[in-house]
């Protein structure tokens, strides 16, 4: 029996200096218990090898079975420490939400709170979080409807366009009566309706290269839905330079896309992946080329859950991934992006 339990702790010792996990070690430990076990029942006990290894079926049952015991017990134990810890922490988010949220807001966030991957501290998250969306059109939407419902504390649109009776096939926050009103003013009223608990920074005018990073700079999260490629570069060498992530989308016809660009945690940059703007009439706008109306909303809806993923730490945001839609055949698939040393906007930054 010494020389069994020796090659136990032995089996232990190696791996424990090897770092094999502790399931491992008990692996090996109780294919031991089987051998020693199989000598018993196939050799008589006065065989030198039964003698070796305890010369007793019946010792090696009860202790087998003693260890069952203590194995369950402590199983038992560490399930119940689990779910009280999980209760504790439940409590602490309760807790926390109630210190930081009117019993309006409350009442409005549940449906967050409730969730494990974002609880009291991942809506407080939200709440401070200063979001900025580059476009209030068909990208622009969606996103700034879900970002407002979802309690976003602060989100700046910028746009320089009014709303046209064309927009209104797809671009859901504007509506008739704000035919000719500036985008921006329009989604402020939609947005402010939602959720008066949120505030609203309008920017009626065109991202420029004088205030892109003045503006920019004001918030810890960029959006860009624009159809224009070169708000997109410039938009993109902003946040690089400044390490903020960014979520782009794209639409044409039936397909869309979106990826987080997010250079400070080692993905590639916007022009990592478009390293030039494609000819004009390789990407012609939605306006030449059309847009099924509700793929806007489909992959807009896609950016807000993207951000909200970025702002709490919830789940895994598209870093380094780009996800495409196929609103024509029902398709979705992802593909994986790398960053390019020789990229004039991120090349030579340490990742």
């Amino acid at each position: 029996m010494v020389l069994v339990l020796a090659m136990a702790a032995g089996l232990w010792g190696v791996g424990w200096a090897t770092g094999a996990p502790k399931s491992a070690r008990w692996t090996m430990t109780g294919l031991l218990y089987l051998a020693v076990i199989g000598v018993q029942v196939a050799f008589p006990p006065e065989h030198p090898l039964a003698v070796a290894t305890g010369g007793s079926l019946a010792m090696w049952l009860i202790l087998g079975a003693v260890v069952a015991i203590v194995l369950s017990y402590s199983s038992i134990l560490q399930r119940l420490r689990t779910k009280a810890d999980a209760n504790l922490a439940a409590q602490e988010q309760e807790e926390t939400a109630q210190e930081l949220f009117s019993e309006t807001e409350l009442n409005r966030y549940a449906r967050h709170i409730v969730l494990r991957e974002l609880g009291g501290l991942g809506q407080k998250k939200l709440k401070d979080a200063k979001v900025l969306v580059v476009g209030a059109g068909g990208l622009g939407s969606p996103v700034l409807l879900y970002l407002a419902a979802a309690g976003v504390g602060r989100i700046g649109v910028v746009d320089d366009d009014v709303v046209d009776n064309s927009n209104l096939q797809r671009q859901v926050i504007h509506t008739d009566a704000a035919i000719g009103t500036p985008k921006v003013l329009s989604a402020a009223e939609a947005m402010t309706a939602q959720n008066p608990f949120v505030e609203v920074v309008p920017y009626p005018r065109r991202l420029t290269v004088d205030d892109a990073e003045e503006i920019i700079g004001e918030y810890d999260l960029v959006l860009d839905g624009t159809d224009n490629f070169d708000t997109r570069y410039m938009v993109n060498e902003v946040c690089v330079a400044q390490g903020k992530p960014l979520i782009s989308g794209a639409l044409s016809q039936w397909e869309g896309q979106l990826s987080v660009f997010d250079v400070a945690n080692g993905t590639p940059c916007y022009q990592c992946i478009f390293p030039e703007a494609p000819a004009p009439e390789l990407a012609p706008s939605c306006s030449e080329a059309g847009v099924v109306g509700p793929l806007p909303g489909v992959v807009g809806t896609m950016m807000a859950a993207e951000a909200i993923k970025v702002i709490t730490g919830a789940g895994a945001a598209l870093r380094g991934e780009m996800m495409i839609y196929d609103a024509l055949w029902g398709e979705t698939r992802k593909i994986g992006l790398k960053p390019r040393a020789d990229c004039p906007t991120c090349g030579g930054k340490k990742r």
